[in-house]
């Protein structure tokens, strides 16, 4: 099997399992149920809006797991990290190079997104190491649309 053939296997799709909004600099994450994504623009409520390549930030379930086993906690609160979803079931590095849908909305990857030095604060000491190669990616929205809390997120055919 060559490997453009590797890179577009996928065993199962993924599930949006959080959402948040970043309504002002440096306050708190709103949790909410559902969202709008708006085309080359961002998150309807959202405090960033750019017609740039960070307009949606996505993390995994399983790298907050991860980032909760390196500071020896049970688990970790997704508005700590100051990401717009959490998702599981897919790796997410797999998508580079790949559109893929997130409910209704179609999104292009456009990244990863590393930690900041705000890491250190929201998780403690060594926090910004915790999330080093876990901080998730960034998307653009290519298609606007709704996405849910339970909405199912696969690769598209393009």
């Amino acid at each position: 099997m060559i490997m453009k053939e590797l890179f577009a296997q996928f065993k199962q799709n993924g599930v949006v399992q959080w959402l948040g909004v970043r309504r002002k600099r440096k306050e708190p994450m709103s949790i909410i149920d559902q969202v709008h994504f708006m085309e080359d623009v961002g998150i309807d409520g959202d405090r960033y809006k750019s017609n740039g390549v960070r307009q949606v930030t996505i993390i995994q379930r399983e790298h907050l797991d991860a980032v909760a086993s390196f500071l020896s906690i049970e688990s970790l609160d997704p508005s700590l990290v100051r990401r717009n979803v959490v998702v599981e079931g897919i790796n997410l590095l797999a998508l580079k190079g790949k559109r893929f849908t997130m409910g209704e909305a179609i999104l292009e990857y456009t990244g990863e997104c590393h930690p900041c030095s705000r890491m250190e604060e929201a998780l403690g000491v060594g926090g910004y190491n915790a999330m080093r190669g876990h901080g998730g990616i960034t998307a653009r929205i290519i298609k606007s649309g709704r996405v849910k809390i339970g909405d199912g997120v696969s690769v598209t055919g393009d």
